[in-house]
């Protein structure tokens, strides 16, 4: 199916800036559209980011005019970054790279194994 792996992710103090990667390999084409996740200790997980097929960016309100997201799709491989500018504590997490595909009217999701990413203030 879909494989999807991260990196990137790192311990860097609060103002800093961290980008994450995530490489989708496999059936590309049934990607519909990815995204980043996130999960903190204690806390559930929650959307982050997530950029369609065609290029259309959706942000949490808590990470609007940090986060940038992107994706390039060069042949046989889709790339998805997360530019995280201006960090701080609060987006100390493990990020997680998420695809939604599509086969027929069915979607399904693929995950990555998830990076972590901690802010120190």
């Amino acid at each position: 199916q879909v494989q999807l792996v991260e990196s990137g992710g790192g311990l860097v103090q609060a103002g800093g800036s961290l980008r994450l990667s995530c490489v989708a390999s496999g059936r590309i084409f049934i990607i519909n559209a990815m995204g980043w996740y996130r999960q903190a200790p204690g806390k559930q997980r929650e959307l982050v980011a997530t950029i369609t097929r065609g290029g259309s960016a959706n942000y949490a309100d808590s990470v609007k005019g940090r986060f940038t997201i992107s994706r390039d799709n060069p042949r046989n491989m889709i790339t998805v970054y997360l530019q995280m500018n201006s960090l701080i504590p609060e987006d100390t997490a493990v990020y997680s790279c998420h695809a939604d595909n599509v086969i027929g009217a069915q979607h399904f999701p693929s995950w990555g194994q998830g990076t972590q990413v901690t802010v120190s203030s």
